[in-house]
């Protein structure tokens, strides 16, 4: 019996599931198509198209749906990526706002389907949970200056 993940993230997209699926997977490890489910003669939608694409980004489990245009993504939900190193920042930054991506801020982006990403090095994370709250507060006044985050500003900010 397959391994189930008891909750998974389902993207609705108007009708790009499939372009976006392959789009994310080369962007990280450990990705995944797991299942495809296509429209039958019963319709509603065009027989053969792509209804539903299970898939796995980093081992974690999502689902695309070409549900139309009703529900546009918001930045009310978004992905976070939790990042080791600046040059992991970098690149996934440059390829999720590729093609139309948009840079937001605070390390906050769209990418080209309009999905917000949270691209977070964990340095940001260790920097702002400093107990010297004037250190804390010299690293949130740099980051919410940033749109892509960068780790060696944040710790000269950290260092005052």
């Amino acid at each position: 019996m397959p391994q189930w993940q008891k909750i998974t993230t389902c993207l609705w997209f108007k009708d790009e599931a499939e372009e976006a699926v392959d789009f994310y997977l080369p962007l990280f490890d450990d990705s995944r198509v797991t299942d495809v489910q296509r429209y039958g003669e019963a319709g509603p939608g065009e027989p053969g198209t792509v209804v539903t694409i299970a898939f796995e980004l980093a081992g974690q489990e999502f689902l695309a749906l070409n549900g139309g245009t009703d529900f546009p993504f918001t930045e009310a939900v978004s992905l976070i990526v939790n990042c080791d190193s600046q040059r992991e920042v970098d690149t996934l930054w440059e390829k999720l706002t590729a093609d139309g991506g948009q840079e937001v801020q605070c390390g906050w982006l769209k990418d080209k389907y309009g999905l917000s990403w949270q691209i977070t090095p964990r340095r940001l994370t260790e920097l702002l949970a400093d107990p010297d709250p004037a250190a804390s507060a010299r690293v949130m006044r740099a980051m919410l200056g940033m749109k892509k985050i960068d780790i060696a500003t944040l710790e000269s900010a950290h260092r005052g």
